[in-house]
């Protein structure tokens, strides 16, 4: 009895055990099903975070993108202004011409003869602590220049002008197409745009190792402007060129050319930091740069250009071009017919003459050059009916070869099919992928390593992996815009990808949210200078959609009105709430907005005009110091009160600015505050400032 009492209690127990058992499976069960619903919740979190962080980045990165390509697209505008200049100047007066051909010209033999024998007067003073390089150069003098330019020190002008007449003799003797094997070597790096940050190229080095016989390198051109070390990068490759002739090698970048210079920074930086040696320095770079190949060829099977191609492309063709002859592809042409009537193209750029240096306009190059049956930045140069038959063909060829060159230079590929003008750009064309293809066929090709193009991941692949873009400078924008990177091929030809991001002070502590947002803030704040140049034509645009005046339009006219003015191309209703913080019932309160700089109703007629003068030279600045930098032709950072005349004269006649000569004169000794008998940048833009120009809708003065 107490055995069977015991063998229940015990059963009893068990199933009390039991209980307890499933219990606690139970509360295990919703434990582990919260925890998954958490995980569930954490990860949708995540990823609607990580959303919308990459769409804040995209969107910073089409305002910086969409920005640049309006300068570059501005730029060429400008040199059609000055190609329209040069056609009218030949139909009306020869000292006109010669004014435009002594800003433009390149270095005649007679000058290059007396440069070269200033150049050996540049004497190195024994007080100079910097590098001092010996020729033929050594490895050591590599490591030399390296650690120089570490320490914030410049390499001497002797040194300089002695490396560049070096590098340009070993270049000119090179073909325009290098053909080089991965046979020879473990593998070869090809870097994109380098564009001044010789940090950037310094962590290429540390990464993956100095040029050797081991190591070959391709820079893949664009070495120059926009950052500040320039001169240094280019004194970098030009130092390992010569000591590794056959490891190293340079393609030409759409920056490697002296008109782009003006603008973007690179002629400055030579005057500010070699100053009475700058002129010497800027026509030996000058030559150096039209010496530098247009591409490279690797195993017959990989082609290395820096902007891509076109439907037009031969590379048989390529091989052909004097590229030397060519130190600019945006420099407007002399013809051998002086005498012949303006071309259709350069008709087109008169028409709109007043608009290119007072308003900027967006009118595509190409669409231009597509009427005069050429690319961008060339001229129709079909000779008049009394010239010969071969001046024309002569003429044709040069246009063919100078068209061959910018498309290399200058293109994008495009996931559309066919060719067409490239429009942001205003040079070279978009290519698709049906032309690649073709492309490769015809040259028995894999496929095309290019640059030309800021990628947020420093390289970028299209047209079905056939394409390959790469670019080298990394917070090419601003601080955490973007990734740099290199790649690298082996002799399977399969490319492998080194990216990287060199950072400085405060950006290494940064999260991923505060460099969107560091980033983000100097997108905008470079959109709303654009937006402030802009101001006046903004204010119009919106009164057009207010036909009440009540001061209110709705966000999409809002939208529209800004993109009509400033052409960007950028999605405004997307951007809206970081542009205006606060609407009324729904729209937007415009003179608001504005209010700080639109200029209110009760003032004068006298400010106005001030206001809208001063927003004129503000939103042209860029293109004003381009042609103050032509007319300084020696680059002292003055020209003369003659010089000034002249060009004047000539921009008036042709701007439809109403100023005799006389007046003219008295503006120049007005602007030249102290009295020095020069004129200096600043005082150049008051000259501007100065000069009442005629609002009117109708074209501008005929030639």
């Amino acid at each position: 009895m107490e055995k069977k009492q015991l063998k229940t209690d015990a059963g009893s127990s068990k199933s009390f055990k039991d209980l307890n058992t499933g219990k606690l499976s139970i509360r295990k069960g919703e434990n582990k099903g919260r925890a998954i619903n958490s995980a569930i919740l954490i990860q949708r979190w995540y990823r609607r975070f990580v959303a919308r962080l990459e769409m804040r980045r995209r969107c910073t990165w089409r305002i910086f993108q969409s920005i640049e390509y309006a300068g570059e697209h501005d730029h060429i505008k400008l040199n059609h202004f000055f190609d329209y200049l040069l056609e009218s100047a030949t139909r009306r007066n020869l000292k006109e011409r010669e004014v435009i051909n002594h800003i433009i010209s390149e270095t005649d033999i007679t000058k290059r003869s007396k440069l070269e024998k200033s150049m050996e007067s540049v004497a190195v003073p024994f007080s100079y602590t910097g590098p001092r390089l010996g020729f033929p150069l050594k490895p050591d003098d590599a490591v030399t220049v390296l650690e120089a330019f570490r320490n914030n020190q410049h390499l001497h002008a002797y040194y300089v002008l002695k490396l560049f007449r070096e590098v340009e003799k070993h270049l000119s003797h090179l073909p325009n197409i290098n053909r080089i094997s991965t046979c020879y070597s473990e593998e070869i790096t090809v870097c994109g745009d380098l564009h001044g940050q010789i940090f950037d190229l310094f962590h290429i080095f540390y990464k993956n190792g100095f040029p050797s016989p081991q190591k070959l390198y391709v820079f893949n051109g664009d070495f120059v402007d926009r950052g500040q070390n320039s001169i240094e990068i280019l004194i970098i490759l030009f130092v390992f060129l010569l000591i590794y002739p056959k490891e190293v090698h340079l393609n030409r970048g759409n920056h490697e050319d002296y008109m782009i210079n003006f603008r973007y920074g690179f002629t400055k930086e030579v005057t500010r930091k070699y100053k009475e040696h700058a002129n010497r320095l800027l026509a030996v770079i000058k030559n150096v740069f039209s010496s530098i190949p247009l591409a490279t060829l690797i195993d017959r099977k990989v082609l290395v250009v820096h902007g891509g191609i076109s439907d037009k492309t031969d590379l048989e063709r390529l091989d052909k071009v004097e590229r030397c002859k060519i130190p600019s592809v945006l420099a407007p042409k002399r013809k051998k017919s002086m005498g012949s009537a303006v071309s259709q193209g350069a008709k087109m750029v008169g028409n709109d003459s007043r608009s290119i240096i007072s308003q900027g306009g967006q009118r595509s190059s190409r669409e231009d050059s597509k009427t005069a049956g050429k690319s961008p930045g060339t001229q129709n140069t079909s000779a008049p009916p009394e010239s010969d038959d071969s001046s024309e063909t002569s003429s044709y060829d040069e246009d063919d070869d100078i068209e061959q060159v910018i498309d290399i230079l200058w293109s994008d590929p495009d996931p559309k099919p066919g060719c067409t003008e490239n429009i942001e750009r205003g040079g070279g064309c978009y290519f698709g992928p049906d032309v690649t293809d073709n492309f490769l066929r015809k040259h028995q090709l894999q496929f095309i390593i290019r640059s030309h193009e800021c990628k947020p991941e420093g390289y970028d692949v299209d047209h079905h992996r056939k394409v390959i873009t790469i670019f080298s400078a990394s917070n090419y924008y601003s601080p955490g815009s973007n990734r740099g990177a290199y790649v690298k091929l082996g002799p399977n030809l399969i490319p492998h990808f080194v990216q990287f991001q060199t950072t400085k002070g405060a950006s290494r502590q940064m999260n991923i949210t505060q460099r969107v947002s560091r980033v983000e803030e100097s997108a905008y704040q470079i959109l709303k200078e654009q937006l402030f140049a802009h101001r006046s034509d903004l204010i119009a645009a919106f009164r057009g959609f207010d036909k009440k005046n009540t001061g209110l339009i709705s966000v999409n006219d809002w939208a529209k009105a800004i993109e009509s003015v400033i052409q960007l191309g950028l999605p405004w209703r997307m951007l809206r709430p970081h542009l205006i913080t606060q609407l009324i019932n729904g729209k937007v309160d415009y003179k608001m907005w504005l209010k700080d700089i639109v200029t209110e109703e009760k003032s004068t007629a006298q400010e106005r005009l001030q206001s809208s003068l001063l927003e004129s030279i503000y939103r042209n600045l860029s293109n004003l110091e381009t042609i103050f930098n032509l007319i300084d032709t020696d680059c002292s950072g003055f020209i003369c009160l003659e010089e000034f005349n002249q060009i004047w004269k000539l921009f008036s006649s042709h701007m439809n600015i109403d100023i005799s000569d006389e007046n003219i004169r008295d503006l120049a000794r007005s602007i030249d505050f102290n009295k020095d008998g020069k004129i200096d940048f600043n005082e150049f833009l008051e000259a501007f400032r100065l000069v009442k120009q005629p609002v009117s809708g109708g074209e501008s003065k005929p030639p």
